[in-house]
């Protein structure tokens, strides 16, 4: 029971109120700490996400060969011949005629009847291959196709249903044969072609592939060939139209005399490429040092709540900017990241003619200016003049295994993704998985034990409070009938 000063005719419910709050202020300060941890387990959390972006995008960019394997290709007859750069850092010049183009193997089957009457779609749709009169005894059928480049034939050998239709069976010999198949309604035949271009026919057996007309007494087959052509004074053939050569891809596509071609580094793709990334790291080394240089206002912790209450808006507002600022400054992680990466830009990468190579060699060099905090500048005309002279050398400096920039930068930024992880975890990550989450866990559970104890405090005091109401009330009323009894006199 609580008595709110009725005897007394004290305020005790706000005298309470102050005194909890005096015995609140140690909760308040463990409150604030969690609080600015968790702006801190933000701001970690945000870098983390910067340089995830950042080891992406070096992935899919600086540490693909083929990056610097762009090629312009000029070609005298683009309608005879298409020539393209796939994985060739060397330049590719020659001529090339073409005598034959590579064709596919067919089969056009013999005419399917039912009682002596050609057989139409109409006819053949829904109908079992026993209603067609198309069953055999063992209903087999073995088809024989060209393999991919003039490789093993692909062989099928299939037993299937009296029950099946013409369409089931087809669908399961385009499915796993060598040919497409498809039964044409106009002339009552089954066509095959095989996938694979190039030297080699197709052959069909068995009972059903008689029943069906596709065997060689019924069929009319033609073989494939291989496409023919002359490089460079070299007579050769391929399986295909298309196949590579010295990494470029020549897909032939009519018969024609010489056609001259000439491939030269693609200037441009490369050193957007390079400027992208330079440009990248600039942006990112900036917004780093600006995060561990920001001012730290001691004076501003996060507000509480409570606070909040007696505060206006923009009052809030400009203090929350101020709690927020300085959370990762002068961070270790962050630091040694940086520096982990300047150095690895600094290193020179040994190139396969055993000369080391220097991003200075390209015309990229470090700002002298110290507030620049090591930004690169590029000398763009230089950088594109190396490109187009030796890409390989561009190449190397970036993508060379372990030593390369690309390799050794992604890898700073790496490490210190892991580091930061460690410190503030991702999201959706346990507390007890990472250092912040950790002590928060611990702040949450001391919070927690002084709430109880507060609500203990809170407790006593109104007993006590409670029992001085009730002592004075006594006294009262006692002192009311001392009164009544001297008064009888």
């Amino acid at each position: 029971m609580r008595i709110g000063g009725l005897a007394s005719g004290m305020d005790i419910d706000s005298i309470i109120k102050d005194m909890m709050k005096a015995n609140r202020i140690p909760l308040e300060k463990v409150t604030q700490k969690k609080s600015y941890l968790e702006l801190q387990l933000d701001a970690y959390r945000g870098v983390n996400r910067e340089l995830k972006a950042a080891s992406d995008k070096i992935a899919d960019t600086l540490l693909l060969e083929k990056t610097f394997m762009a090629k312009n290709v000029i070609n005298s007859n683009p309608n005879a011949v298409d020539i393209k750069s796939t994985n060739s850092i060397a330049d590719f010049t020659g001529t090339i005629s073409i005598e034959r183009l590579a064709t596919k193997a067919t089969v056009q089957g013999g005419e399917l009847q039912s009682g002596g009457v050609k057989l139409t779609e109409a006819q053949v749709k829904g109908k079992t291959l026993s209603e067609l009169g198309l069953s055999s005894p063992d209903m087999k059928i073995t088809i024989t196709a060209p393999g991919k480049d003039g490789a093993t034939p692909i062989v099928f050998d299939q037993t299937f249903n009296a029950d099946e239709t013409i369409e089931s069976v087809l669908a399961k010999i385009n499915k796993d044969s060598g040919v497409n198949a498809f039964f044409d309604s106009h002339t009552g035949k089954i066509a095959m072609t095989a996938k694979n271009s190039g030297k080699g026919d197709i052959t069909v057996a068995g009972d059903l592939g008689a029943k069906l007309k596709l065997d060689a007494s019924s069929a009319d087959e033609t073989a494939g060939l291989n496409a023919q052509f002359t490089f460079d004074g070299l007579v050769t053939e391929r399986s295909s139209n298309s196949f590579t050569i010295n990494g470029f891809e020549v897909n032939l596509k009519q018969v024609t005399g010489n056609t001259t071609f000439s491939s030269t580094s693609d200037t441009d793709t490369v050193a957007d490429a390079v400027i992208g990334f330079v440009n990248d790291y600039n942006k990112m080394i900036e917004e780093l040092n600006a995060k561990i240089r920001e001012p730290k206002y001691r004076d501003y912790p996060p507000l509480t709540a409570e606070q909040k209450k007696d505060m206006k808006e923009n009052e809030i507002k400009l203090w929350e900017e101020k709690a927020l600022s300085g959370t990762l400054r002068n961070d270790p992680t962050i630091s040694n990241m940086l520096t982990k990466m300047r150095h690895a830009l600094n290193d020179n990468v040994i190139g396969s003619d055993g000369e080391k190579i220097r991003l200075s060699d390209l015309g990229i060099t470090t700002s002298d200016n110290y507030r620049d905090n090591g930004k690169l500048i590029i000398d763009e005309s230089k950088l594109r003049e190396v490109i187009a002279e030796n890409p390989s050398k561009v190449s190397e400096l970036f993508t060379k295994a372990d030593t390369g920039l690309a390799t050794t930068v992604r890898k700073a930024i790496d490490e210190g993704q892991t580091a930061i992880g460690k410190l503030a975890g991702s999201v959706g990550a346990g507390n007890d998985t990472f250092i912040l989450g950790d002590t928060m866990k611990s702040m949450n559970e001391q919070i927690e034990r002084f709430e109880k104890r507060m609500k203990t405090v809170e407790d006593r005091l109104w007993k006590q409070f409670t029992a001085m109401e009730m002592a004075i009330n006594r006294a009262n009323a006692q002192s009311a009938q001392l009164q009544n009894t001297l008064g009888g006199f």
